[in-house]
Order: structure tokens, then sequence, then C-alpha cells
């Protein structure tokens, strides 16, 4: 990503250019389709940063890119989170989940939860409890879940939200939109407020978010056990590349955390079940 700065007149104007490389390894057309997809969310009202124009092919900078408006705004890198913040986060978050559908670009996939795609593939680590992740989930599908299918950001954490002071005013890096149960997004948000913030945060999330959508959270311990399964084949590279990652401990800080969120989505499955 790299910020542009360019002069219109006597203007000086700031726009993004991104190049989306990790979709690109797996969809050659994802900076087209990424296009198309914040143009339909920016008509369709939410805070994203306004698609400018999409490349395909450039010498220049190697592969295709996109150009993109620069949102006057930052991450939230403290170690803190306001009451305020968490009740925008879920209020944001909700709004994603209720955008109709009606006209959404063909090119949104249909969310697959993440032991279908791991299948026949070797964990590295254990101790982080991936097979019997795996195995709870296996067990458990298909969930009873009769949540309409909604819109996904896919990667709904922290790092991926602008604020402007006290204002969140941007949703950024959509490469993993799709279509499927909010609680993906829910789960995928509750695990990385954990290692931002801490576990009260994470529950005041929750609790926000269950308020405002009205939804059912029946199945969120599964879709825990599915966004815990993310990590787990690199945790120590997301460490690196946390925000405290000048901290000498972040990888144990997350390997702790993704254990605690582990136990206490099988705690729950267990008190389901008695």
């Amino acid at each position: 990503m790299t910020v542009l700065e360019f002069a219109v007149g006597d203007e000086r104007r700031r726009a993004i250019l991104r190049q989306p490389d990790g979709a690109l390894y797996e969809n050659p057309l994802a900076v087209a389709n990424e296009f198309k997809l914040l143009r339909w969310l920016k008509a369709a009202g939410l805070t994203v940063p306004a698609p400018l124009f999409a490349v395909d092919s450039d010498e220049l900078f190697g592969a295709p890119f996109l150009v993109i408006e620069y949102i006057d705004g930052a991450p939230n890198l403290a170690t803190e989170i306001a009451p305020e913040s968490i009740e925008q986060m879920a209020a944001h978050l909700v709004r994603i989940h209720r955008t109709s559908l009606g006209d959404q670009p063909e090119s949104l996939p249909a969310y697959v939860p993440r032991f279908v795609h791991q299948r026949d593939r070797v964990y590295p680590d254990p101790s982080l409890r991936p097979a019997d992740i795996r195995d709870a989930l296996r067990r458990a599908w298909p969930s009873r879940s009769t949540h309409a299918v909604g819109l996904l950001h896919g990667d709904y954490w922290p790092g991926n939200l602008l604020w402007n002071g006290s204002d969140l005013v941007g949703v950024v890096d959509w490469e993993e939109a799709c279509i499927g149960d909010p609680l993906v997004d829910v789960a995928i948000a509750r695990l990385d407020l954990l290692w931002a913030f801490g576990l009260e945060a994470m529950r005041a999330f929750t609790r926000r978010y269950a308020a405002l959508s009205g939804l059912d959270l029946h199945d969120l311990p599964l879709w825990d056990l599915d966004a815990a399964l993310r990590p787990v084949f690199n945790l120590e590279e997301w460490a690196a590349a946390s925000p405290d990652a000048s901290r000498p401990d972040s990888y144990a800080h997350m390997r702790s955390g993704h254990q605690t969120f582990v136990d206490l989505a099988f705690d729950a499955l267990s008190r389901r079940r008695g």
C-alpha cells in the first residue's frame, strides 16, 4: 500500500495505491473484483474508501493495482479501547451485515468454513489444538443456524478500522469479502479484540453486537473455533506483523490469547451439551 500525493490545480490531494498481492495469487481478477466491490459498498452507504480506478497490468509496478480514496484516519494501536469505540465497531459491523445483497457484484463467493479447506493439511503446532478444533467442527456441521446469510467483511479486526479522533471513519481491506453467516465476522473480531484489548473488550463488543443486531448467538462458539483455525499455520508471522510486535512477548501473548479463546469456546459447547 502506497500513499500518493498529487496536485489538482492549486489543491493537493492524496490517494492510496493498493496491490492485493495475496489475493492475486489466488485470483488474477482480484483487483478488478475489489474495484467493483468498493464501488458497490460505497453506493450502499458503507464507510469505505471510494475506488478511483484500477489497472489490470503495469510495467512500472509489475502487477495489477487499485487506486482508492485516501481516508484521513488510522487504526487504534493503543492498549485500551473506549466503550464508545466498541459501540461504533459493533454498529458498523451490523450495518455491513444488513447491506442489501440485491445488486451485489457477481464475484462475491460464499463463505466456506475453514475446517473444510484444511481437511488434509498437517498442522505445525499441535499445542494450538487444531486437530481438536477441526474434529469438533466436523461433528457439529452443519449447524442449526437460522440466520439469513449476509455480506461479510472477512477480516473485521482493529487493524482494518480507521479512526479520526473518536470517530470510526473507514473500514478497509475488503480482499476477503464474501457471503455467509454474520457470526463469521463476529468471531474473527472477537479473537482480535481479545489479543489487542483483552477479554472484557471482547465481551463488551459481543454484547453490543447482539443487542444491535438481535441475532441469536447460539452457534457463536462454533464460529469462534472456526476463527481460531485462521492463525494455526503461522501464528508467529501474525505476531511479527501485529500492532504490538515491538513487545518482546508478542508471540507468547498471542499464543496465550489463542489458547484462552479456544478454551472458552469448548467450555461454552460443553455447557450447552450439559
